[in-house]
């Protein structure tokens, strides 16, 4: 599962975000009171992106509603025990004695929000069609941060489907500046224009012929 898949399905199930925002909540304030919600944001980003990436197989393993809670506490025992801090590695058990370990990623996501918000932070995705060069990263965080008043965080990806440009994305705000969409915007309005000349001459045939 790529990232544009688990996004679709984070974003797409409300249900998840709100009980994933519940957890969510939960494990930043435990953090907090540690005086290292940083530090457990960027464990669970590694935790995930480390075992999940290298193993897809595991995190369909945890997911699974067929598969009982005292394996995957066994499973996360040997993977995470000597892995993960006291907090993350209770945190999953918990989850797991919830049947909640399907929730990780939409967890992550509510997580990096909440630490961001309290930073002072707004995560941004770039997606461009080539590497975006250094002084044109540093013109977007300049206009994004004029523009939102808070620090952005660039994610940038590159995506050669978009032919040139890039497209931004904060939160629900979007800015689509790419070729492809510039492209497929003149093709929309060339078939409009068309069927609106087709129609056109059908209607002066029918007129001129007295139908």
């Amino acid at each position: 599962m790529n990232d544009q898949e688990n996004n679709e399905r984070i974003y797409g199930d409300v249900g998840a975000q709100r009980i994933a925002g519940v957890y969510a909540e939960a494990l930043f304030k435990a953090a907090e009171k540690q005086a290292n919600g940083d530090e457990i944001l960027e464990e669970l980003e590694g935790l995930i992106g480390d075992v999940f990436q290298k193993d897809p197989l595991f995190e369909a393993f945890l997911a699974s509603g067929a598969i009982g809670r005292d394996r995957k506490a066994k499973a996360l025992e040997a993977v995470f025990e000597n892995r993960a801090g006291p907090l993350i590695y209770n945190f999953l058990g918990v989850l797991n004695q919830h049947g909640r370990l399907d929730l990780l990623r939409p967890i992550l996501v509510a997580l990096r929000d909440l630490t961001d918000q309290r930073s002072g932070r707004i995560r941004v995705q770039v997606r461009s069609a080539v590497a975006l060069p250094v002084d044109q990263q540093n013109r977007l965080h300049q206009t994004l941060q004029q523009t939102f008043n808070l620090e952005p965080v660039l994610v940038a990806t590159v995506d050669p489907e978009l032919l040139g440009g890039m497209v931004v994305r904060v939160g629900d705000w979007l800015y689509d500046a790419s070729v492809r969409t510039h492209i497929e915007n003149l093709r929309n309005q060339l078939i409009a224009r068309s069927s609106h000349e087709i129609q056109s001459r059908r209607d002066r045939f029918c007129t001129a012929s007295g139908n």
